[in-house]
């Protein structure tokens, strides 16, 4: 899993922007382990910018949309993107299609292992559970990789299919105690898990989030292909943005109709979150490749390089293990700011820890990938 790069992985010929966007994503992710964004949504920071933030950097309740909600599909979108240029470098090393699918369905399997792996982790027994991100994406992930080779229209049809499915089965199921579409505990998602598992999340997500989510990571694909092409610099930023541009209004525009909710990830909310990762694509792609901004992205970058490393490290208690080294000598220092203030700053060390060793791992050419 661990590979010796010969090569500077940030060479020019890179599509920089999405080894920046995919850092900064990470960068925001491993901050959550962190627990500073909860700390800022503490009494001590309430009614402050500082406080505001922490709210936008937790899930919405349910009906409504924070910042926190597009994380995952950003993360989602940004591995679809990455595929067509990874499906053309092994092209050019030789590989045919049997070796192509035998990858991404081995790549598949392992993101559903490690997912459910995390859940067994932190409950301190065999768990079996497919809520996160990791569970999610082996399941879009596949689908993305075998709609590639059609055409653009048609990837884009199917993944449009399966939101409206998505939709029909909330609005239609009839199941008692299971047909409500849009109450938590209620709808055809949760009826899916409690056949899947036998059990309800918490937080009231659900598995089937897979199917309609696919969208984002189709969605990746198309907009990676459509870098890919010859098409010129400007017109292509224009294309991303307009599309993001409409993505996000159609999606809010639904929100009357069918309520946006990233928990159970409605067809509303997966059209505008899709919108915000086109829009994001295209921002990062202007600054990055066009304009050719590169000092800031590359501080993110190094965290993408290792995205899946640093989001299994902290999600096994890493940023815990690293607080208990940082805590007694930082609540000393910061004494002066209060215990929410310390507990503010040691998680700003302990993230900064973390940006190092992804930034040690890229010094030393480490790329842990699958």
């Amino acid at each position: 899993m661990a590979e010796q790069a010969v090569t500077n992985p940030l060479q020019r010929n890179r599509l920089m922007s999405l080894d920046f966007f995919r850092g900064l994503t990470m960068f925001l992710l491993i901050g959550e382990s962190t627990r500073l964004y909860e700390i800022l949504r503490g009494p001590v920071f309430n009614g402050t910018f500082l406080g505001f933030l922490g709210w936008q950097l937790e899930h919405h309740d349910w009906n409504g949309l924070h910042f926190w909600d597009l994380v995952q599909p950003f993360f989602m979108f940004i591995v679809g993107v990455a595929i067509p240029f990874s499906v053309a470098k092994r092209r050019a090393a030789g590989a045919g299609w049997p070796q192509l699918y035998g990858h991404a369905l081995r790549r598949s399997l392992l993101l559903l292992i490690f997912g459910i792996g995390l859940y067994c982790i932190s409950a301190g027994r065999l768990n079996f559970e497919l809520w996160n991100v990791l569970a999610q994406l082996s399941f879009t992930y596949l689908v993305a990789f075998l709609l590639m080779r059609y055409p653009a229209v048609v990837q884009v049809g199917v993944s449009l299919g399966m939101i409206l499915l998505s939709e029909a089965l909330y609005r239609l199921w009839a199941v008692p105690g299971f047909d409500q579409p849009f109450v938590p505990d209620h709808n055809f998602g949760s009826w899916v898990d409690m056949l899947l598992m036998g059990k309800l999340s918490h937080g009231h997500w659900v598995a089937f989030n897979a199917v309609p989510t696919s969208a984002h990571t189709i969605w990746g694909v198309v907009a990676g292909q459509w870098l890919a092409g010859n098409k010129s610099s400007s017109r292509k930023v224009l294309y991303l943005l307009a599309l993001g541009a409409l993505g996000v209004a159609a999606g809010m525009a639904l929100d009357p109709v069918t309520p946006i909710i990233k928990r159970i990830c409605t067809s509303s909310f997966v059209i505008a979150s899709g919108g915000w990762c086109l829009a994001a694509l295209g921002l990062s792609y202007w600054l990055v490749d066009v304009l050719g901004w590169r000092r800031v992205p590359r501080f993110f970058t190094y965290v993408g390089m290792n995205s899946l490393f640093i989001y299994l490290f902290c999600h096994t208690g890493a940023s815990d293990w690293i607080t208990g080294i940082f805590k007694p000598f930082t609540h000393f220092l910061f004494a002066w700011s209060g215990p929410e203030g310390a507990a503010a700053f040691t998680a700003l060390f302990v993230w900064l820890a973390l940006w190092g060793i992804c930034y040690w791992l890229y010094r030393n050419r480490i790329f842990i990938k699958i």
